[in-house]
């Protein structure tokens, strides 16, 4: 017959005192009570594994922290385990690393995890832009919440005051770098499913505005408010820079003397600075050579083509020609994106292949197979169609003067 144990009292617990070897009071069904020698009073649960048959020790924590009536639900809670054939032990390891992944698993830092990824395949400029949107609008509210946390009304409400202002197209972007973030989590095994996965429902749809340009007509225009304008020769320079080359602005700005291959009159834009993570390569005509001679004695010696005005160590902002522009009087008819539309429009109208336009603009083919051929024999035919259009600038800058009138002094 089994040795029947009765129960401990809080008073036998509270005045149990240390000996000078440890030992131990019976609560019953596995619960005890250990009495060290200095004096601390650990709970400790005996039981028998459910998978080895082997007699297994767990502590339940030290009193009077853990009370006896907290001693007796953690057995309840340990016996009612090993129903189920499952080790306290294993089961209490588990929980504990659960709550410190929950912890690590904050929304910021799963959301650094995902940028490592997302970088790779999106230009540096554009990578800095989804960032700090994400720095300015969403890390203030949640960027420290656990990721199981996070929750559709509580993003819906983050963004709320955004949608208010009026800014739906940053709401929209928000939208997706958010489910991008959250897919990841999924990918990766942190949760179960995208809770994120309708939020842009909760918003109005932005209306789509056509990006700001000129027609082919009002290039003359462009060119005459060059000539005109108070601005810095950089500034100037990078303007009709872009415009020759038909580049973004980021891409423009960021230009760099090692890219530039005099001998065989190519700009050579590495994979790393293109918005779609592919290297880029721009025939230049006598027009874009002539603008990187009449810059030359000012950062010729240095990396950058067109340096920041402060800090000249740096290219200058990719918004320095959009700023430039609205000070010139464009502002709501021209950005500097805006001039690689005038430039399509025009070489279009033109007559020109628009496989090989869309080829100059660096918009990428999906087709991997087409877009290997296409690359070779574009490069050649978009030498003569750069060639048509630095000169078209050219006329239509006629009468009023025009950096790329000079030529590249060796």
């Amino acid at each position: 017959m089994a040795r029947t144990v009765k129960p401990l009292t809080n008073t036998e617990v509270k005045n149990a005192k240390a000996r000078e070897k440890e030992f131990s009071l019976a609560d019953g069904e596995g619960l005890s009570l250990r009495v060290k020698p200095n004096g601390s009073k650990i709970w400790i649960f005996n039981y028998t594994h459910p998978i080895s048959n082997k007699r297994a020790n767990i502590g339940f924590g030290i009193y009077p922290e853990v009370t006896l009536a907290n001693a007796r639900d953690k057995r309840l809670s340990a016996r009612s385990l090993l129903a189920k054939d499952i080790d306290p032990k294993t089961h209490k390891a588990e929980v504990i690393k659960q709550k410190k992944e929950v912890l690590a698993n904050t929304f910021i830092n799963v959301a650094s995890n995902w940028f490592e990824v997302k970088k790779t395949s999106v230009s540096q400029d554009y990578g800095i832009d989804v960032w700090r949107s994400l720095e300015l609008h969403i890390f203030p509210s949640i960027g420290k919440l656990p990721l199981t946390k996070i929750t559709a009304p509580l993003v819906i409400t983050t963004m709320k005051p955004i949608a208010a202002k009026g800014s739906l197209e940053t709401v929209k972007r928000l939208s997706q770098r958010l489910n991008e973030i959250m897919t990841y989590a999924v990918n990766t095994g942190l949760i179960h499913a995208n809770p994120l996965s309708g939020i842009k429902a909760a918003f109005e749809k932005p209306k789509k505005q056509n990006m700001p340009t000129l027609t082919a007509e009002q290039l003359p225009e462009l060119m005459s408010a060059l000539s005109r304008a108070s601005i810095k020769i950089v500034t100037r320079t990078l303007i009709e820079w872009q415009l020759h080359t038909m580049t973004r602005p980021g891409e423009a700005a960021a230009t760099k003397w090692d890219e530039i291959d005099f001998e065989n009159k190519l700009w050579n834009i590495p994979a790393e600075r293109m918005k779609k993570k592919r290297p880029h390569t721009i025939p230049l005509s006598e027009q874009a050579l002539g603008l990187l001679a009449s810059i030359k004695p000012i950062s010729g010696h240095r990396e950058y083509v067109f340096p920041a005005d402060r800090s000249p160590r740096n290219h200058a902002n990719k918004e320095t020609a959009n700023m430039a522009l609205k000070r010139m009087g464009f502002k709501g008819i021209l950005v500097a994106h805006g001039m690689r539309a005038l430039a399509s429009t025009t070489l279009n109208e033109q007559g020109f292949d628009p496989d090989v336009i869309e080829s100059a603009l660096a918009h990428v083919d999906k087709n991997e197979v087409r877009r290997a051929y296409n690359r070779a024999e574009y490069l050649e035919r978009r030498k003569d169609m750069m060639t048509w259009w630095s000169q078209h600038i050219e006329t239509s800058a006629t009468g009023n003067m025009s950096l790329a009138s000079k030529k590249l002094i060796a």
